[in-house]
């Protein structure tokens, strides 16, 4: 079952501290790179809810993300509905269609998972690429962001629009929280640890993985759609399969299977991004050399390892209850 530590509520707490003192006090480079770090967390939320949760990696979930993007400003641009209503029927078709590539890749399992995952992402980057409607290698742009001036919200300011990516960054993981503590995400953990014997008991095994696949699709899709908002362009760029490889990296960084694990990893790989690409064009080796010193540590990343650094020491004592159990957060 899913539930979380105090040291994880502090984590939390910090990272919100940190994100609201940002949002009020930066100026415009460092709201910029706010809003990348918020939806870069909403990626690899999704991303941690599959394969973290489920031992299901996927490489297409950068593509899912470009598809969320895409069907948001056909939607908004071309069909003409309301962004807001854009925005919902770009995660509803983005979620769909995750669920389909679940229940197609459910039987498989390992490199084989990868390398059908990847398959998907390629068709649909080369599909997106070569298909005249979407811009092809140009792209498209006139994207626009919903309008709530009702309310007082002007979204063309830097400064509102990351606060309402962090209210979804919020409203995602609580939703991520909410379909790992119901009956479907303590199926899923169940099937991570022994699925032969979730299938004797007469569970569903490949229904499972496809829902919570399309659940995760539904976010990856938010996460896509904020994307075209932020940058007002999109490109087939966004569907490559480097962008599914690098949410990997950041979720393996952050702490796999932890939720608020790689929420952490987006922080520190964008400010590592960011602040190393202005000493060196050749950043990602800085990056690498990090990943392969968290990996060869055995600790679960960053996150995993403060995490196992603290509870040994007894200064959240909660946490020891929870170690017992794999995956519990």
């Amino acid at each position: 079952m899913f539930r979380h530590t105090t040291f994880r509520y502090l984590v939390l707490a910090i990272l919100g501290a940190g994100a609201l003192f940002q949002a009020f006090s930066a100026g415009y480079f460092g709201l910029e790179v706010l809003i990348e770090i918020l939806i870069l967390a909403i990626l690899v939320l999704a991303l941690d809810m599959v394969a973290g949760f489920g031992g299901m990696v996927s490489l297409c979930h950068g593509a899912l993300m470009g598809l969320g993007a895409y069907a948001y400003a056909m939607l908004s641009s071309i069909v003409g509905l309301p962004p807001l209503a854009a925005l919902v029927g770009a995660m509803a078709i983005v979620g769909a269609l995750a669920w389909i590539i679940g229940a197609i890749c459910a039987r498989s399992h390992g490199i084989y998972f990868i390398m059908a995952t990847l398959a998907f992402g390629q068709m649909a980057y080369s599909y997106i690429f070569q298909t005249p409607i979407f811009g092809g290698d140009d792209g498209m742009g006139g994207i626009t962001r919903p309008d709530l001036s009702a309310i007082g919200i002007d979204l063309n300011d830097s400064r509102s629009f990351a606060l309402f990516c962090l209210a979804g960054l919020v409203l995602a993981y609580l939703a991520a929280v909410a379909v790992l503590r119901s009956g479907l995400g303590r199926s899923l953990c169940g099937i991570h640890h022994s699925e032969e014997r979730m299938r004797a008991l007469g569970l569903t095994v490949w229904r499972v993985k496809a829902d919570i696949f399309g659940l995760s699709g539904l976010i990856t899709g938010f996460a896509g759609a904020l994307a075209a908002m932020h940058v007002m362009y999109i490109s087939p760029g966004l569907l490559d399969w480097t962008v599914s490889g690098e949410a990997l990296v950041v979720v393996i960084l952050g702490g796999l299977g932890t939720l608020v694990g790689p929420l952490v990893g987006a922080v520190a790989f964008v400010i590592l991004k960011h602040e190393l690409s202005a000493v060196t064009p050749y950043w990602h080796l800085v990056v690498g050399v990090v990943l392969i010193v968290v990996v060869l540590s055995r600790a679960n990343g960053i996150f995993g390892w403060l995490e196992a650094r603290i509870g040994a020491r007894r200064i959240f004592p909660t946490h020891a209850a929870v170690k017992k159990v794999p995956n519990d957060a």
